[in-house]
């Protein structure tokens, strides 16, 4: 994945996952470390307002909805809380505002936990609010499996690099 090329193979999606859970880790060790230090109805409330601003509206309107369609500003909502520059802002709030503490970790466990453990991240306006394959993405990605690389380009016109690129996923799976 780069800038002109948005997208993730199943190796790669999986190795975002692996750095993401290393981050899940390293905040529920610290959770751990100082679990008599947390106000826990504190970390519940952060953990919580996540969901309860950014994803459970949207899922109930999702739901509701015979076309499972909803609008923009479900999506919206939902980018916002789980974004990672949100909790930034917030646990930086926080700080300043309450005081610095341990329940702040509820964001980032939420997050990496979202991020490591269910794959998911931000989502796009042009998907389904809930996990659904996309057609277009279904094909793209058979499109775009790796295959072994026969010396022989896969489609006319298919760049050394590209070929490389299936190579390279090959080896990875094996």
């Amino acid at each position: 994945m780069d800038a002109k090329n948005r997208f993730e193979t199943k190796v790669t999606f999986a190795l975002s996952r692996l750095e993401w859970l290393g981050f899940l880790a390293v905040s529920l060790v610290l959770a751990f470390q100082h679990r008599s230090e947390i106000r826990w109805g504190v970390f519940v409330l952060l953990f919580t307002v996540i969901d309860a601003i950014g994803y459970i509206p949207g899922a109930i309107a999702f739901r509701r909805r015979p076309d499972r369609r909803v609008p923009r500003g479900y999506y919206v909502a939902y980018n916002t809380m789980h974004s990672l520059f949100t909790a930034g802002v917030l646990a930086g709030a926080w700080a300043l505002l309450v005081r610095p503490e341990w329940a702040l970790l509820a964001l980032p466990i939420h997050l990496m936990g979202d991020r490591a453990l269910f794959g998911n991240s931000l989502k796009p306006f042009g998907i389904a609010f809930e996990p659904e394959t996309n057609p277009e993405f279904q094909m793209f990605e058979q499109k775009y499996r790796p295959r072994v690389y026969s010396g022989e380009s896969r489609e006319p016109g298919a760049s050394t690099a590209a070929r490389n690129s299936v190579e390279d996923a090959d080896a990875v799976r094996t």
